[in-house]
């Protein structure tokens, strides 16, 4: 059976239509967030087969199969590739109305021009279609990303890692430009002492100064921030459940560091303190650098205690929080705001709860310097789908401007994941198209269709500041 992903899908009206086919779909994409493993970009990966580009890290697909009774083994475990392909596309089927539904033959069809649906019966066709096709240059991991129009790819990176391969990279001066993000979160959550004490050496390592005290640790990280900057990093980010606003001085800060060095166990109360002072030191340094700061926030993560000991983190046991979320932030925001520090900033949140908190947070520190200084980010994990993406969209059109909106990105571990973007154009040209339709907005397609492209890649190009860039000289691997 023929899929169902004609070339008007989700495109209910003609102004939508308009909208997506002559402003959005030839617009290439920047993705300012994602998990691409840098080694493979930089090599050029090949992969053997459909399964390992598709299903390898995958925790979405992971917990649908898990969910359709389908054992670890074919999921995470020791199967053959085929084998879990073949459990995937058993469980296919029982995805509809899931978004891995319309992922799974979007990227069947954009990637592989195969347009039947994944089901047993079609799997062991689909797999040896793919799986040659993987084999062939012409699905490297970089092609793989120019077959979507990919221009930036913005990877993420602790800043211990020593990014030779974004080095490396670099120094061949490719037509697609990867730079590396700055996510420190290890740096400031030191609930375990002896994890915390190892992740020290491995930043004195790094960053190739002696740590013994607090003031060598920042300079430590500052010196790890230039070097990423010299290998073209825009932004930081920060995965958190929530911020963290306490009062702490740099003196206090320092005593705390120091008994953690002692091997002391801090409180609660304390790594929360130690970790309030930290928020606003790496806000300082992404202002001073011009760099976009990025906050995801509220994750509940590893509650499945059993299976993360057995499979280890990242492997699908996290769901959405209700953490308390805008009391904090204002205070963060407002404490670098103060002193004029307070640098572009995303804010994402995992729970839809808090939608409408994070579409008029942003507007408390709108100042008038930089269009949409202050963004609500796009639909996060659990809400990149059809009805996330709409509510994300009418909370920040209902207390914003979509208009400034910096779009879409991928947050993904795959090469295959980029078909994303085009979901999520849809359903904007979609909602504009309706809107149309409702006579709630002219029918002036041109007009439209600007704001489109701007939301699209225009403003993420402006606002990462990627306009007239290309791959930054290659700086000595640290």
């Amino acid at each position: 059976m023929k899929t169902f992903i004609t070339d008007d899908f989700l495109l209910k009206t003609e102004t939508a239509r308009r909208l997506y086919h002559e402003y959005a779909a030839p617009m290439p994409i920047i993705d300012y967030h994602n998990h691409l493993p840098p080694a493979q970009v930089a090599n050029d990966h090949q992969f053997e087969n459909i399964t390992q580009v598709w299903l390898y890290g995958d925790h979405y697909k992971w917990r649908a199969m898990r969910t359709n009774g389908i054992p670890e083994r074919y999921a995470t475990g020791d199967a053959s590739d085929y084998e879990k392909f073949a459990k995937w596309a058993e469980t296919v089927p029982y995805t509809a109305r899931n978004p891995l539904y319309h992922w799974t033959h979007l990227e069947l069809l954009r990637y592989f021009d195969i347009d039947e649906l994944l089901t047993p019966e079609t799997a062991r066709s689909i797999y040896d279609q793919c799986s040659e096709k993987v084999r062939s240059p012409e699905y490297s991991a970089r092609n793989l990303l120019r077959k979507m129009n990919v221009e930036v790819v913005a990877t993420t990176d602790d800043p211990t890692d020593s990014l030779a391969d974004h080095a490396r990279y670099a120094a061949e001066g490719s037509d697609l430009l990867m730079v590396p993000t700055f996510r420190p979160d290890k740096a400031m959550m030191p609930f375990d002492t002896v994890a915390f004490g190892q992740y020290v050496e491995r930043l004195a390592t790094a960053s190739g100064l002696a740590i013994t005290e607090f003031s060598e640790f920042l300079k430590a990280l500052e010196t790890r921030c230039d070097f990423f900057a010299s290998l073209g990093c825009r932004a930081s980010d920060h995965g958190l459940e929530q911020v963290w606003a306490e009062l702490c001085t740099e003196w206090e800060a320092a005593a705390l560091f120091g008994r953690l060095l002692e091997g002391e166990t801090l409180s609660t109360a304390e790594v929360r303190q130690f970790g309030s002072f930290m928020l606003v030191w790496f806000g300082q340094q992404d202002h001073s650098r011009g760099w976009v700061q990025q906050y995801h926030l509220g994750a509940l993560r590893n509650n499945n205690s059993r299976l993360l000991k057995q499979l280890g983190p990242d492997t699908g046991w996290d769901s959405i929080g209700d953490f308390n979320q805008a009391q904090p932030l204002s205070r963060l925001l407002d404490r670098l705001d103060s002193n004029d520090q307070l640098a572009r900033t995303i804010l994402y949140n995992l729970n839809p709860a808090d939608n409408e908190l994070m579409a008029t947070m942003i507007g408390n520190f709108q100042d008038g310097t930089v269009p949409g200084k202050l963004q609500f980010g796009s639909g996060w994990w659990f809400l990149d789908q059809k009805d996330g993406m709409e509510k994300q969209i009418n909370a920040l059109s209902n207390m914003g401007l979509l208009s400034r909106f910096v779009g879409m990105l991928t947050d993904s571990r795959s090469f295959l994941s980029f078909p994303r973007h085009e979901y999520f154009r849809r359903i904007l040209c979609n909602m504009l198209g309706q809107d149309v339709e409702n006579g709630e907005l002219p029918n002036d397609v041109a007009w439209l269709g600007k704001m489109v492209q701007d939301i699209c890649y225009n403003n993420a190009r402006d606002y990462f500041q990627f306009a007239g860039t290309s791959q930054p000289a290659a700086a000595g691997v640290q």
